[in-house]
């Protein structure tokens, strides 16, 4: 059984490492862990003129599939709610600003490094 503690070190490793790799691909992050009553983004960033959605799934082993397949329909939705709401707090035109939803895999490696994989429009708004 895991240990929640252990686990949410686990995903706060990940993510962190998750942003450092964000940056190091020249994505601005704008912030981390902003949430609403709809849900959590893991992060909020600009590249070049594109305001970014970023998931961010932390893998030990590949075991239970990607990252990427792990961010179920009914997930997508909830990012998608939750951004909508964050654009109209922001006063961003919804239809004129562009958006794009990416998933961020991290593996942790058995050398205790991460090895992560930035996937840009892995779904839509659609």
């Amino acid at each position: 059984m895991v240990n929640l503690d252990s686990r949410q070190e686990f995903g706060a490793a990940g993510e962190e490492a998750a942003c450092r790799l964000l940056k190091k691909s020249g994505y601005r992050i704008l912030q981390r862990n902003w949430e609403n009553k709809w849900g959590e983004i893991d992060a909020i960033a600009w590249e070049d003129d594109e305001l970014v959605f970023v998931e961010i799934r932390s893998r030990s082993s590949g075991e239970l599939g990607t990252g990427a397949e792990s961010v179920n329909l009914r997930k997508q939705r909830q990012i998608v709610r939750a951004a909508k709401i964050y654009m109209q707090e922001k006063k961003l035109d919804v239809y004129a600003q562009p958006c794009r939803f990416d998933v961020v895999e991290m593996l942790l490696m058995p050398d205790e490094t991460w090895k992560g994989e930035i996937i840009k429009g892995a779904f839509t708004a659609e």
